[in-house]
């Protein structure tokens, strides 16, 4: 599937809001350049809560490049909240900075 067609599916499940569960989050992480927030996301984690007060099971995929521009990655997002039969699906804005250990 095309990377913005991908995107752009995700996007809209985003603006639907709450709606219960099961919800889907997105959250992108990048390394911060000298203190700077990251300019790219070198990874996306992805949650599943199936109910309230569950504990959500997560998933990381990385990419050498930029996450939220890699077209097997987004496929693979997309095809994880189908298949989850996601009510919710949410984003966090933005790019996380990932801790350095």
């Amino acid at each position: 599937m095309n990377v913005d067609k991908a995107k752009k599916r995700i996007a809209k499940q985003v603006k639907k809001g709450f709606h219960g569960y099961p919800l889907v989050s997105l959250e992108y992480f990048g390394k911060a350049n000298s203190g700077k927030t990251p300019d790219a996301a070198s990874e996306v984690v992805i949650s599943y809560t199936e109910e309230e007060g569950a504990e959500p099971q997560k998933q990381t995929f990385a990419s050498g490049g930029d996450a939220r521009e890699d077209e097997t990655i987004q496929s693979t997002l997309l095809k994880i909240i189908e298949r989850a039969d996601a009510k919710t699906v949410t984003e966090i804005d933005g790019i996380s900075t990932v801790r350095e250990s």
